[in-house]
């Protein structure tokens, strides 16, 4: 198994401005970076094993070196408007980090053959790849595995220095 190293924690909500104050209050985190409507597209991601078209408003934090990320569903059928419906606002997932594309590939394909369930993935405008896994039967809704290229790095260095 590659090393894999937790680096967020992940809430989908319906109001990002009250969970952005909850978590400022309980977390510390001080200003949030919005991104609204985030395109998920049927050339780059799938849902359930499907084209996927959705989009979603994404507002992060950091507290200390731990991003904050809050989703909130748009158009469309995704892993977090499903979560939303089923139940309701709430942590959704934990991110973790892989190195690099091959260790991507390695990690979704041990979580494959450890039983768990590829809910989604794709890639993100900036070549982030990503893959929502859950293991429901042993009570974990989402991991989600991630490879970050040195744009999107840049990006998440740009939201961490916000914070102080």
């Amino acid at each position: 198994m590659p090393n894999q190293t937790p680096v967020q924690l992940a809430w989908v909500t319906d109001d990002l401005d009250a969970t952005e104050r909850s978590l400022s209050a309980l977390l510390g985190a001080r200003n949030w970076v919005r991104m609204p409507g985030v395109h998920f597209g049927p050339d780059t991601c799938t849902h359930r094993g499907r084209p996927a078209d959705y989009t979603a408003d994404i507002s992060l934090s950091y507290a200390g070196d731990l991003q904050l990320e809050l989703i909130a569903p748009g158009s469309g059928d995704s892993v977090y408007s499903e979560f939303l419906d089923r139940s309701g606002p709430g942590l959704h997932h934990v991110c973790v980090e892989v190195d690099d594309e091959a260790a991507f590939d390695a990690a979704v394909a041990a979580a494959a053959d450890g039983g768990a369930t590829i809910a989604a993935q794709g890639v993100m405008p900036g070549g982030m790849r990503f893959a929502y896994v859950s293991d429901e039967r042993s009570g974990v809704p989402y991991i989600e595995i991630a490879h970050i290229p040195d744009e999107i790095r840049q990006f998440f260095d740009y939201v961490r220095h916000q914070q102080q």
